[in-house]
């Protein structure tokens, strides 16, 4: 049986936020205060989340220039993490750099090998203004940096360079949503 409310649940789905515009490349703002306003963003992140199968998602890939996001991610021991941060800062990455396949929901249907840390650190709070601290390790652990690159302005091929960029943005020219 299980306790308490499957996030989301009440949430709403919303439209995607697609590499192209603005938005994406612009650094998010500090969320100032808690409330239902904040709890509704949150809620309406694991909706999205999950309606587009994702493992992570920040909130400017809502349309959202707020410093939040949400990730339903599991580790590379199959270890599942679920969990918000808001105003979260990636205070430690450390381990070996490890190229691995990366894909984007702004980016639908695309990946690319993409260098992470295998070990991060994010602090910031809950949506009730709780601190946490998230370490991930593994794929978790790129999880939480690509979540952060997003409220920092930052796509995962921004990361890309030589003929991984080149073939994305190939890729991306030919998408239906490019």
């Amino acid at each position: 049986m299980r306790h308490g409310s499957i996030p989301g649940a009440h949430g709403r789905v919303r439209p995607l936020t697609l590499l192209g515009d603005p938005l994406l490349h612009t650094p998010c703002t500090e969320v100032t205060g808690s409330g239902p306003e904040l709890i509704r963003l949150v809620e309406d992140l694991f909706a999205t989340m999950y309606a587009a199968q994702g493992v992570g998602l920040a909130a400017n890939q809502v349309g959202e220039a707020r410093r939040v996001f949400v990730y339903d991610c599991p580790d590379d021991d199959d270890v599942r993490h679920l969990g918000h941060v808001v105003n979260p800062r990636l205070v430690e990455v450390d381990g070996v750099v490890v190229r691995g396949p990366e894909g984007c929901l702004s980016l639908p249907g695309l990946e690319a090998g993409t260098e992470r840390y295998d070990h991060a650190v994010v602090e910031g709070f809950t949506m009730t203004g709780e601190p946490v601290r998230v370490h991930g390790t593994g794929f978790f652990a790129r999880c939480l940096q690509h979540e952060y690159d997003h409220l920092e302005g930052r796509v995962y091929v921004d990361r890309l360079t030589g003929w991984r960029r080149r073939k994305v943005r190939r890729q991306v020219a030919r998408a239906p949503w490019g």
